[in-house]
């Protein structure tokens, strides 16, 4: 093992003062990526706080403060009259009120065998057993349509007795459910499709990785917004890309900066969020949308446009994806279906030129090779009744009287510690905060008085501490105390960091 003073640390640890992000958090990000990458491999022994300054050229504050970040992660430990020591993944500490997603803590077992090991591909998701819950924006399972759909299921599984082979069912279903599903994807978001232009999945992750698995190859180039969607960036780096992320304004992503990219690099991808950016809810205006059109024509580059939240806008003119006004074929839309429905009958798709779905047919042959008859009859039905528009319209307003609810609550009880916009769609508003404060700290305070914030929710940079906190799942008198609880951790963790 190389002695900590000989680690060319300058060779892989690139620090940009110039970015917005800060550098304690560059630091953290660089190290994991040389952690990930083999450079520093397990058990390796950094060298002292003051040492690592003088080669990284950084302050010791801001060095510890990200050892500190990188210890709570699992990726470095520090013992006690020996140093700091890199560990081979990270290991979840257990934190009362949390339960870990699964077992961190036990002893390495021999396999008999080796195997590729993806530290991208960690599980970020943490659960809680606390009461009161924060989360990115999901819907609320009380309110999911068990009875209509039990009837139209067990309606299908008695005249499933028939003399047709289970494949002639699966294919006649198939191509019925996609007759249907694609007229009511037209309808709903203005796209011009037929059949041969749709592939549908069991779900939203299966669509977007079988699509990036198809269009990017290792090395590919391909442009993200910042700060975004956590799963999303972990396929995409998976697949090997070079993620390249431009910022977000207040009318969505930074077209100025995604054409100087273009200018100096052969983009292959362009993941876009566009009617509704994760994290930060907000729609890509009109001019931009031309824009992007217009960049992606011009530089060959293609717009991988995922509209996951479609089903939740509360105005009666939704904004349509940049899909349907695509007339040169550089647009692939994913997106879910059905995200109100009980588990196991929602679905994903993929909308693109016919000669792509093909291609990714040849994938799903091999990840999702049974379709699933009944679900799709099911679904089939409950378009073609007008269950679906029933069920949306009535969910939009139970959103939307809660949407204003939780404004109203933030509005009363945060008043002068934070700035939002109210969101036009969607189950989540993005809230920044105007105190200086750390949200690791803030997080644990909530805990404390039985409140949940999932770090997937927290967004912290030199100029930013924001929130994106989910409102669907909650009552009235659930999102009241949650933000009560907000209001309370706030004021303990201000006192505080002011005391000091």
């Amino acid at each position: 093992m190389d002695s900590p003073v000989e680690i060319p640390f300058k060779s892989f640890i690139q620090l940009k003062p110039e970015e917005n992000t800060a550098i304690y958090l560059q630091l953290v990000f660089e190290f994991i990526k040389a952690i990930q990458t083999g450079f520093l491999p397990e058990g390796t022994k950094l060298p002292g706080t003051r040492i690592l300054c003088r080669v990284l050229n950084v302050n010791r504050n801001t060095l510890i403060k990200a050892f500190q970040d990188l210890e709570s992660q699992g990726w470095i430990e520090t013992l006690p009259n020996k140093g700091t020591f890199i560990l081979s993944q990270q290991k979840q500490k257990n934190k009362t009120g949390f339960i870990p997603s699964r077992e961190q803590n036990h002893a390495e077992t021999s396999t008999g065998f080796t195997f590729q090991r993806s530290a991208i591909l960690e599980n970020p998701i943490e659960i809680s057993s606390l009461h009161y819950q924060f989360n990115d924006g999901m819907p609320d399972l009380r309110l999911v349509q068990t009875d209509v759909v039990a009837r139209l299921y067990v309606s299908k599984l008695k005249r499933h007795k028939t003399s047709k082979t289970y494949e002639q069912i699966q294919l006649r279903s198939h191509l019925n459910f996609k007759m249907h599903f694609s007229n009511y994807l037209n309808l709903t978001r203005g796209i011009r499709i037929s059949t041969s232009n749709l592939l549908t999945t069991s779900s939203h992750e299966i669509a977007l990785y079988m699509v990036t698995k198809v269009l990017i190859a290792p090395g590919d180039k391909v442009v993200v917004a910042s700060p975004g969607y956590y799963m999303s960036n972990m396929t995409l780096t998976n697949t090997g890309a070079q993620v390249i992320p431009v910022p977000v304004n207040e009318d969505g992503m930074d077209t100025k900066r995604l054409k100087e990219i273009c200018e100096t690099s052969q983009i292959r991808v362009l993941y876009l969020t566009s009617n509704y950016h994760y994290p930060k809810t907000i729609s890509l205006s009109a001019k931009k949308r031309i824009e992007v059109l217009e960049l992606a024509n011009q530089y060959g580059f293609v717009i991988l446009e995922d509209d996951y939240d479609f089903d939740f806008h509360y105005d009666n003119n939704p904004v349509l994806p940049l899909a349907a006004f695509d007339s040169n074929q550089k647009v692939v839309y994913i997106g879910s279906f059905g995200k109100s429905l009980p588990s196991g009958f929602s679905c994903g798709f993929v909308a693109a030129p016919s000669e792509f779905i093909k291609e990714l047919e040849k994938h799903q042959n091999i990840l999702e090779p049974g379709i699933d008859a009944l679900k799709e009859q099911v679904l089939t039905e409950w378009i073609t009744e007008g269950e679906v528009h029933r069920l949306s319209k009535k969910n939009k307003k139970i959103y939307k009287e809660r949407r204003d609810q939780f404004v109203s609550a933030l509005n009363e009880k945060l008043n002068g510690h934070i700035v939002f916009k109210i969101p036009s769609r969607g189950l989540a508003v993005w809230v920044e905060w105007l105190d200086h404060f750390n949200l690791i700290q803030f997080q644990k305070e909530c805990a404390k008085q039985g409140l949940f914030l999932p770090k997937t929710i927290l967004y912290q940079t030199r100029n930013l501490t924001a929130t994106r906190l989910g409102f669907g799942h909650l009552e009235k008198e659930e999102m009241e105390k949650a933000v009560l609880i907000l209001k309370q951790s706030l004021e303990i963790i201000t006192t505080k960091t002011n005391s000091l």
